[in-house]
């Protein structure tokens, strides 16, 4: 059974989906085979960093919820980013689609049908690793997501705003018993001492940190054209992406 770990924030707009792409390259180039799920169904946008042309996407997870194929028929081998790397991503994408988020908002769907899908998606292609990038805040998917967690990774900023969100998101995890909850601090301006910042945020919320990442003109510069750890191996954020997989993956 593969190791479910969810990325989560409060408030959008944190880097969850760049982190949780470049979480997973790192953990594949180590030989293992990994999932992504994006259940952010209501902003979908994970697919552009492996690629993925919105038009010509094919299944997404909006299909398999709609019960119009499998979870596995939705699941998309995205393993040419890693080049001749070893291991295996495969992306299970959102439809970017108007009239699909319009139907999730108005209809919702069934949390059931989305558990027994991350199950069976990492019984039948063998997973590692399953990564569920979360929709910020917290709802129905976002508590059914820390529900199944054996890892729950939240994400935020050195910001008023994101400190109590995340406050929130603690409380909530620890009371629905996460076996394991780390803090990723991201976007850190480069006048913040970082492992200041991190003795900080650990003491503040009695939680681990997992990784601090500076705020860099590098990663907005590619513009989610590509996995940057993958572009930038030798970088300090592609380092600090690789201590955060190590720590995942326990």
């Amino acid at each position: 059974m593969a190791r479910f770990v969810s990325i989560h924030s409060f408030r959008g707009g944190t880097g969850k989906s760049n982190l949780t792409a470049n979480l997973a390259a790192a953990i594949a180039l180590e030989g293992r085979r990994v999932g992504i799920v994006d259940t952010d169904i209501q902003s979908p946008g994970i697919h552009v960093l492996f690629g993925l042309d919105e038009d010509n996407m094919g299944s997404a997870l909006n299909d398999y919820l709609w019960g119009r194929c499998t979870i596995e028929e939705a699941a998309h081998d995205v393993s040419a980013v890693l080049g001749e790397g070893p291991g295996a991503i495969f992306l299970v994408p959102s439809s970017i689609r108007a009239g699909e988020i319009a139907r999730v908002l108005h209809e919702g769907y069934d949390a059931g049908t989305l558990t027994r899908g991350l199950e069976s998606l990492s019984e039948r292609l063998d997973l590692d690793v399953l990564l569920v990038d979360t929709h910020p805040g917290l709802n129905e998917e976002t508590l059914l997501s820390i529900v199944l967690s054996d890892v729950l990774v939240i994400l935020l900023r050195p910001d008023r705003q994101d400190y109590q969100g995340t406050a929130v998101t603690v409380d909530v995890a620890r009371q629905l018993e996460v076996p394991d909850l780390v803090l990723v601090v991201n976007k850190v301006p480069s006048s913040l001492d970082h492992e200041a910042l991190r003795a900080r945020v650990e003491s503040t919320y009695d939680a681990p940190v997992a990784g601090v990442f500076g705020l860099t003109e590098d990663m907005a510069d590619l513009a989610s054209a590509g996995i940057f750890c993958l572009i930038e191996p030798d970088h300090p954020y592609s380092r600090e992406v690789r201590a955060v997989a190590r720590r995942i993956q326990g």
